[in-house]
């Protein structure tokens, strides 16, 4: 299921204003899969990602009369999501503070264009291998920015960092990416020419 910004827009219209389930639930299905991978990013329990998830969108639904004044859904989901997973990291460890590079981020797949469609599998499979290579706040912005959809604004709102940081790692990503996928196709061969002739 791909949602635009309008489709985002019109469905917490109807659920703000009408309370209306339906577009609750299909607000639920489009971010629960994303919204899930970046709560596990900072828990690491795929249990607990679930649950802070789900009390995410029992919020969203006991409050949805206030989304009328929320002008970004997708970035409230994510910060609300971030907010309840540091709030469970704090309950556990007292003293934990927050740390960037300690997430744990999995790329597990970069939404398609109509160009990228035509990357082959075995491409696709390289690409994902490097994503899941780089460093870890690196591998996060990247993920944020380039799976996820977020614009680089919304990106530094949520981590806390500058618009600069962010565009600085996205650019690092995509050399290393470069590189990587540049060396490893110079290490193939062309099919039908493993001989050399």
């Amino acid at each position: 299921m791909k949602l635009n910004n309008d489709d985002i827009a019109a469905l917490q219209q109807q659920l703000a204003t009408e309370g209306n389930q339906q577009a609750y639930k299909t607000l639920y299905l489009y971010f629960q899969p994303w919204l899930y991978q970046f709560a596990y990013s900072f828990i690491k329990s795929h249990e607990l990602a679930e649950e802070i998830v789900s009390d995410v969108f029992i919020r969203i639904w006991q409050k949805r009369t206030q989304l009328r004044e929320v002008e970004n859904l997708r970035l409230y989901l994510y910060v609300s999501t971030k907010n309840h997973a540091l709030n469970y990291l704090q309950k556990i460890r007292r003293s934990h503070v927050f740390n960037l590079d300690e997430l744990s981020v999995e790329v597990t797949s970069i939404q398609a264009s109509p160009e990228q469609l035509l990357i082959t599998k075995e491409m696709h499979d390289r690409v994902t291998l490097a994503v899941n290579q780089l460093p870890l706040r690196c591998r996060m912005i990247f993920k944020l920015v380039k799976e996820d959809g977020l614009k680089y604004r919304e990106v530094a709102e949520l981590l806390g960092i500058s618009v600069k940081t962010v565009e600085a790692q996205v650019t690092l990503a995509i050399k290393k990416l470069g590189n990587t996928i540049r060396f490893e196709a110079g290490r193939s061969t062309p099919l039908g020419n493993s001989t050399g002739e």
